[in-house]
């Protein structure tokens, strides 16, 4: 059995031997006040709950006497709603034994994926709210806080670009010349930037097999409505990215997870899948794994490649922190081996720039490319031409590869002096491996404790803790921690908080 162990509230949940322990009241909300019948708000908040791994295949849950207590609803009210969800196939019921969680694969009743519900709201209108979104957003006042990995943005070079931006629009200052020009300004663009990717990646593409959008988020957004149909099977390594997995299962994917290790997704596993199941597509992160910072071994990556060939399915390769990696022979994508035009390469660039300045992009073959033009000339109508000259320029002068080198030495600074925190403040409580990339540590904690308590004792101590970074399964707990927001004396208090924090979780129990 797979489980999915991912941030709490958005993507997993703790696994107590008890199912009274799972704390439903996190992830099952009901609004009484709401016109949409509370029976049917359980049935689409449990079917949201299993989709998004909260409730993995197998698990039992507490009898309707107990839930009821916790959800504070009628037995009659919750009965239905099992009825319900058994109908549909996503929970199995068997008398003197209890009620089962059933994935959307199993071999019984399939479920259909549902994705959206309409309800009337206040305002007077109806409209579809996703079961499958969430705003995972969270806002903190707090002196001191932990992010899963962001740039600081203390190091944008402001001042540069803003030169030079200001200097490309004196240069185009009659409106018509700039869309006279957009065209073959943004064909230009996109020489440079594909040569610029073929040079640092390792890839062999031209300008056809490109296509940039405004963020990274948006070029998967697109490519997995491009790709997905309803009920199409996706691939994911466990623990998992929780936007990108909201992304699929929004697309309509019923996802399977495969466990990941020290050498990233477990093949020999993911073969046994793809042998019992018609595989649509893998979703992977093969250079920098989100959220455990593991690299994919160079092994597995052509096993990767051979099973995408034998079996049909696509690779969607989701490189989102290339731009900071710290040895001199960074991990090269998969797309820059794949001779069977199985890859479709999602990634970012320049996530060092002011904000609006970075590009999401993929690549991919030409006719996928085309394909997927269409959809974001929709999103994205036309091009920020100023924008795309001061890049292309960038990167003709060199001046990308210099912020580039610049920033590695400042991050891996960081990185060294975190790591040397993590090690002395918090000796015997966790576990780690350096990583040779990005903007984040992977910390496994070795004693059993609640993560959400954590948060609350660190919270207490002005250190914020958002859920999106607490991983916690009935086999892990684990954390990811971004330093490259912060500085030395930041960092420093950050982990005595940290560690003052779990000293006292543990002592009181």
């Amino acid at each position: 059995m797979y489980y999915l162990a991912v941030p709490l509230n958005y993507t997993s949940f703790i696994i107590m031997s008890s199912p009274v322990k799972i704390p439903f009241k996190s992830f099952i909300i009901l609004k009484p006040e709401e016109p949409t019948a509370l029976y049917l708000q359980i049935v689409f908040e449990f079917i949201k709950a299993i989709q998004l791994g909260l409730l993995p295949e197998g698990t039992k849950l507490p009898g309707t006497r107990i839930l009821c207590e916790l959800l504070l609803v009628n037995r009659n009210t919750l009965i239905k709603a099992f009825e319900d969800l058994q109908a549909q196939g996503w929970i199995e019921i068997l008398p003197n034994k209890g009620t089962f969680i059933l994935s959307q694969v199993h071999k019984g009743t399939r479920a259909e994926t549902i994705n959206t519900k309409v309800e009337k709201a206040s305002t007077g209108f109806t409209f579809k709210r996703s079961v499958i979104l969430e705003d995972t957003e969270e806002a903190s006042t707090m002196p001191y806080t932990f992010n899963d990995g962001l740039p600081d943005v203390r190091f944008l070079q402001t001042t540069a670009i803003a030169r030079l931006y200001v200097s490309k629009l004196k240069k185009h200052a009659h409106v018509a010349s700039v869309q006279h020009n957009a065209t073959f300004s943004h064909e230009n663009f996109k020489l440079h930037f594909s040569n610029y990717l073929n040079l640092t990646r390792g890839l062999r593409i031209s300008a056809s097999n490109l296509i940039t959008a405004n963020s990274h988020e948006i070029s998967l957004y697109l490519v997995a409505k491009l790709l997905l149909n309803q009920g199409d099977k996706v691939v994911i390594a466990a623990p998992g990215y929780y936007r990108s997995n909201m992304t699929l299962l929004d697309a309509g994917a019923q996802i399977i997870t495969v466990p990941a290790d020290s050498n990233g997704i477990n093949t020999a596993k993911l073969k046994k899948v793809c042998a019992e199941n018609n595989i649509k597509a893998l979703y992977l992160t093969s250079g920098y794994h989100y959220p455990t910072t593991a690299a994919l071994s160079a092994k597995r990556r052509m096993e990767i490649l051979a099973l995408a060939n034998r079996y049909g399915f696509v690779i969607i390769e989701d490189d989102y922190d290339f731009d900071f990696h710290y040895d001199n022979n960074p991990i090269l994508p998969l797309a820059a081996f794949d001779t069977n035009s199985r890859v479709v390469y999602v990634g970012s660039f320049a996530r060092s720039l002011p904000p609006g300045f970075g590009y999401g992009f993929v690549a991919a073959p030409a006719d996928f490319i085309a394909e997927l033009r269409k959809h974001l000339s929709i999103m994205e109508h036309g091009t920020d031409v100023v924008k795309e000259q001061v890049i292309a320029e960038w990167i003709k002068e060199g001046e990308v590869h210099r912020l580039s080198k610049k920033n590695i030495k400042l991050y891996r600074e960081r990185r060294d002096y975190f790591i040397k925190l993590l090690a002395d403040k918090l000796k015997g409580r966790i576990k780690f491996k350096v990583p040779v990339r990005g903007l984040a540590v992977w910390v496994e904690w070795q004693d059993s404790f609640n993560l959400i308590s954590l948060q609350k004792e660190c919270a207490s101590r002005g250190l914020f803790l958002p859920k999106y970074i607490l991983y916690q399964s009935k086999d892990l707990i684990a954390t990811r921690l971004g330093f490259g927001h912060l500085d030395s004396n930041e960092m420093e208090q950050a982990v005595t908080i940290l560690s003052e924090s779990i000293n006292t979780l543990i002592n009181k129990k």
